[in-house]
């Protein structure tokens, strides 16, 4: 696959689409050989301005060393999605989850 001179190159990729949204799970490789995950959301929209369809696109990477603590937080969420139920945590997470909710509330009031 191709690297695009970033020295990353794509190694595998999945595509999800759901809706106006694709998801794209794309496993990179660096020079050093350490692979991580790009997730990239890209969703079309049309521009008044420009009178075209455009696709804004929002990104996160994943990292080998982060991939447990990803995967336990995604199926807590998932789980709460679908049942409503809370998961059990304990009073380390609890504080961890706490602190994420001021940080997010601190972010989303500078963001106005």
């Amino acid at each position: 696959m191709e690297d695009f001179g970033t020295g990353k190159e794509e190694v595998y990729s999945e595509a999800v689409r759901a809706g106006k949204r694709t998801y794209f799970m794309d496993v990179k490789e660096t020079k050093g050989g350490d692979r991580y995950i790009t997730v990239t959301e890209s969703k079309r929209h049309f521009d008044e301005t420009t009178g075209r369809f455009v696709y804004e696109k929002h990104k996160i990477f994943l990292y080998r060393e982060d991939f447990d603590n990803f995967r336990k937080g995604l199926d807590q969420a998932i789980r709460f999605v679908e049942t409503g139920e809370y998961p059990e945590r304990t009073e380390a997470e609890a504080d961890r989850s706490s602190e994420w909710r001021d940080f997010a509330a601190d972010f989303s009031e500078t963001l106005g």
